[in-house]
C-alpha cells in the first residue's frame, strides 16, 4: 500500500514523503477552515438554512480537495470562495432580488460553462482580452467590499439616515468583542501564525463566552440535514437578461480567481517550467467540476484557495496533502453545535444583528486582498483611472456587478477619448456596449 501511494502521487519524484504531505495538508485545512463558520453565516443572509449550508460547504470542499488530489495530483485545496459568496447574497439575492434558488442555478450553469471553456481552451482568449489593471482592481474592490461588510457585521459601522453610515456604539459588549477579536487576529496574521483566522475565531469565541455574549451549545453532534438546500434550483429566470449577466460575472470572477491561485501556488511549489504549469488543464477541470457540484449540494461558487500556499510552504508537493485536507473537512461535519455557536448572530436591536466572531476575519480578508493595488500602473492614468472607478464603485454601490461595470465601461471610453483606442481588445468594446445597453434598458 505504501509503495502504491508513493507511485500514484509521485512522492519520491517530487522529493517529499507521506508524513510531510499529511502534515502540510493539515496546515492548509487550518488556514482555510474559517470558511466552515463564515459561509453559513453569509448565505443565511439570503434566507438559506444555516446548518444545511454548513453541511454543503464541508462536503463540497471535501469533494474538490479529494478530486484535485486524485485527478490533478496538486496540493491546491478548494472551498466556497470569499467574495463570490458575498456577490451571491448581496448582489444576486438582495440587490437584484433573485431567489437564492435562482442564484444556485446561476452558479451551476457557470460551472458548466467553465468546464466547456476549459475543454475548448477558450479561457486564454478571455483572460488576454481583459486589461491587467481591471483584473487587479477587481480583487482590491471586492476586498474593500468584504471589509465594509465586516465593519457592519462587527457593529463598528452602522446605518445612519443623515450620513449613510457612521460609527456604532463602541461601548456595546458585542461590538467590543468584535474589536478585541480584530486586534487578536491581526496580531496573529502579522506574526504569521499558522491558521491565524481559525485561531482568531476560536479565541474570540472563548472570550465571548466569558463575557456572556455567546452561549455554549456543545461541540459534537450528527451533521445537519442537507435537504433544505440540496438540488434546490430555480431555472425560471433563463429568459431574464440580468440572470445571464449574473452567470457571466460569476464565470469571469472564477476564471481570474482560479488562474491567480494556480499561478501563485505553482510558483511557490516550484512547478512553473518555461512559464508554463504542467497539468493546469486538469486543475481547471476539477475546479469547474467543483463549482457545479457545489451548486448541486447547495452552496456558492467553490474554487481553488490561495490559502493552499500555507500547506505548500510546509512542504506539500502532491495531491496526498489535498486528500488529508478533504478528509478534515468531512470530519468537521461532526462539529455543528460549535459552528452554529461561532457563526450565529447577536441581536443588538430590532433588525440589527451583528456577527462579532466572524466580522474580524472579514475585515482582515479585505486587507489581504488590498495588496493587489500595488500592481496598478499609476503612471498611466488611462489604466489606473478605470481601475480606480472599479475600486470605489464596488463598495460604494454595495454591488460587485455595478462596480465591475464602472471599470468595463470607463476603460474603452477613456482610451478612445485619449487617442489610445487600439490598446483596447474587441471583447472589451463588446462588454462595454452590453453593459451600456443593460443600464439604458434593463433596471436591476
Amino acid at each position: 500500500m505504501k509503495n502504491f501511494i508513493y507511485d500514484f502521487f509521485k512522492i519520491n519524484e517530487r522529493q517529499t514523503n507521506i508524513k510531510t504531505e499529511l502534515a502540510a495538508g493539515t496546515t492548509t485545512f487550518l488556514t482555510m477552515s474559517y470558511i466552515i463558520f463564515v459561509e453559513p453565516a453569509v448565505l443565511q443572509a439570503a434566507g438559506m438554512n444555516f446548518g444545511a449550508v454548513m453541511t454543503a460547504t464541508c462536503i463540497g470542499a471535501a469533494i474538490i480537495c479529494i478530486l484535485m488530489g486524485l485527478i490533478a495530483n496538486y496540493p491546491i485545496a478548494g472551498a466556497p470562495l470569499m467574495g463570490e459568496n458575498f456577490f451571491f447574497v448581496f448582489t444576486i439575492v438582495i440587490a437584484m432580488k433573485f431567489p437564492w434558488q435562482a442564484a444556485l442555478a446561476a452558479v451551476f450553469i457557470e460551472g458548466i460553462l467553465f468546464l466547456l471553456l476549459t475543454s475548448l481552451k477558450l479561457r486564454e482568449l478571455i483572460i488576454d482580452s481583459i486589461p491587467e489593471s481591471l483584473k487587479q482592481a477587481m480583487a482590491v474592490a471586492i476586498g474593500l467590499f468584504i471589509a465594509f461588510i465586516g465593519l457592519k457585521w462587527s457593529g463598528i459601522v452602522v446605518n445612519n439616515p443623515a450620513t449613510t453610515v457612521s460609527i456604532g456604539d463602541l461601548k456595546s459588549p458585542a461590538v467590543l468583542l468584535s474589536i478585541i477579536g480584530l486586534f487578536i487576529t491581526s496580531a496573529m496574521v502579522i506574526k504569521r501564525v499558522r491558521g491565524s483566522f481559525l485561531w482568531g475565531i476560536l479565541i474570540t469565541t472563548v472570550i465571548g463566552i466569558i463575557m456572556g455574549i455567546i452561549k455554549f451549545q456543545g461541540v459534537l453532534s450528527a451533521p445537519p440535514s442537507i435537504a433544505p438546500v440540496f438540488l434546490k434550483f430555480d431555472f425560471s429566470f433563463l429568459k431574464n437578461f440580468n440572470f445571464w449577466l449574473v452567470v457571466f460575472i460569476l464565470l469571469y470572477m472564477e476564471i481570474f480567481d482560479t488562474i491567480g491561485t494556480i499561478i501563485g501556488v505553482a510558483q511557490e511549489a516550484g512547478f512553473v517550467k518555461n512559464n508554463k504549469i504542467p497539468g493546469a488543464s486538469k486543475i481547471l477541470f476539477v475546479d469547474a467540476l467543483g463549482t457545479s457540484l457545489g451548486a448541486l449540494l447547495g452552496t456558492s461558487t467553490i474554487s481553488s484557495y490561495i490559502e493552499s500556499n500555507s500547506g505548500v510552504t510546509q512542504g506539500a508537493r502532491t495531491g496526498l496533502a489535498n486528500i488529508m485536507t478533504g478528509f478534515l473537512f468531512l470530519l468537521a461535519l461532526l462539529f455543528y453545535p460549535l459552528v452554529k455557536m461561532i457563526g450565529g448572530g447577536f441581536t443588538l436591536s430590532e433588525n440589527n444583528i451583528i456577527y462579532p466572531v466572524i466580522a474580524p476575519v472579514l475585515i482582515l480578508v479585505g486587507f489581504l486582498m488590498l495588496k493587489n493595488i500595488l500592481k496598478l500602473d499609476f503612471s498611466d492614468l488611462s489604466e489606473s483611472l478605470p481601475a480606480y472607478l472599479t475600486i470605489i464603485g464596488v463598495p460604494l454601490t454595495y454591488s460587485i456587478a455595478d462596480g465591475i461595470a464602472f471599470g468595463i465601461i470607463s476603460y474603452p471610453v477613456i482610451k478612445v477619448l485619449t487617442g489610445k483606442a487600439k490598446e483596447v481588445s474587441i471583447l472589451m468594446y463588446v462588454l462595454a456596449v452590453i453593459f451600456i445597453i443593460k443600464y439604458m434598458f434593463f433596471h436591476i
